[in-house]
């Protein structure tokens, strides 16, 4: 089968199409005939190893001192079960599914065998596999951070990097819970924001949000690249500052400020359950939520997206085409 070959540590271009064997599922896996991938930002991350220093030792030694030992990226897949072993009881051939890959990854191939433990649904029906295979990292990320908000209606959010993979899911699920939205990102990127239902948005090259005092309730940092201490002066007494991001020097500012007022930080990963999956599959269904594509690239331009994802313009997702296959149904 034709996959994207991950050989190297280091830039886009080492990626290359090639040849491997096609796998075969053991008694609790599904071999799932991959329609469509994406490129997130944390495939870049793990492409070039540019890591937080609390996980690259043991990632490192996970996928590979010297050069990676698990030659295929891709950590979002969305395809149809070609075939399904013994033990498996959720899903039969011929389904149309979404699911995350884990630290397996190996979505950037033609087919790809997953266990029934990963965060796996029946794919939305009502859209394509490109716009469903963005659901199980970017969706299941958001929705988590939301969820640790603990948003009331009426209360005012700021999603900072609104516009990426998590914020324009973020955005709609903060709106279904009934809260005024205020979505920070670049020039060229707030029109997307307004579609997708903020009620304000800000852009960061022209105001400084952290300059309002006392003014949100929630604060979602998606990005994590400025002070926690300058962004939490803007939230009210009892605010509640939530970031996405594990970087040391972020969270240490953000717990040492919540230790001296009532404002509360959190950080936290994501669990990737199957339910949350499903919940999101059915938002999209009944057209409360809905993905957001940049671009689509050939499984052949993969470095070309990598490129892309890295140069920080892209709204949304950047979704792989590896079939060739975007129907509905």
């Amino acid at each position: 089968m034709k996959a994207v070959l991950w050989t190297e540590y280091g830039a886009p271009e080492l990626l290359k199409l090639g040849e491997v064997r096609k796998p075969e599922p053991t008694d609790d896996e599904l071999l799932i005939r991959v329609h469509a991938a994406t490129v997130t930002p944390g495939d870049c991350e793990i492409r070039r190893f540019d890591l937080h220093v609390l996980f690259w030792l043991p990632l490192r030694i996970y996928f590979g001192l010297r050069r990676p030992k698990r030659p295929i990226l891709g950590m979002e897949v969305a395809g149809e079960v070609e075939e399904v072993g013994k033990n498996v009881k959720r899903f039969k051939k011929g389904d149309k599914i979404i699911s995350d890959t884990g630290l397996k990854f190996g979505a950037y191939a033609e087919y790809i065998c997953l266990n029934t433990k990963y965060a796996m649904a029946l794919k939305p029906v009502n859209v394509t596999y490109e716009e469903a295979a963005s659901l199980p990292t970017a969706g299941l990320n958001a929705l988590h951070y939301i969820r640790l908000a603990n948003l009331k209606p009426g209360e005012k959010i700021l999603i900072k990097g609104a516009a990426g993979c998590f914020g324009t899911y973020a955005v709609q699920l903060a709106k279904l819970q009934g809260a005024e939205v205020i979505g920070v990102d670049s020039t060229g990127k707030l029109s997307i924001l307004n579609e997708l239902g903020a009620d304000h948005v800000i852009d960061y090259t022209k105001e400084d949000f952290t300059k309002s005092e006392g003014k949100y309730d929630v604060i979602f940092d998606v990005v994590g690249n400025s002070s926690i201490s300058e962004a939490m002066r803007s939230l009210k007494s009892n605010g509640r500052y939530i970031l996405a991001t594990p970087w040391v020097i972020r969270v240490l500012q953000g717990k040492w400020n919540s230790m001296f007022s009532k404002k509360k930080f959190t950080f936290s990963l994501a669990k990737y359950r199957a339910e949350d999956l499903v919940y999101l599959k059915e938002l999209i269904e009944s057209g409360k939520l809905k993905p957001v594509i940049d671009k689509k690239y050939p499984m052949e331009k993969m470095v070309e997206a990598h490129k892309y994802v890295e140069e920080g313009s892209k709204v949304g997702n950047v979704a792989i085409t590896v079939q060739g296959h975007n129907l509905f149904q």
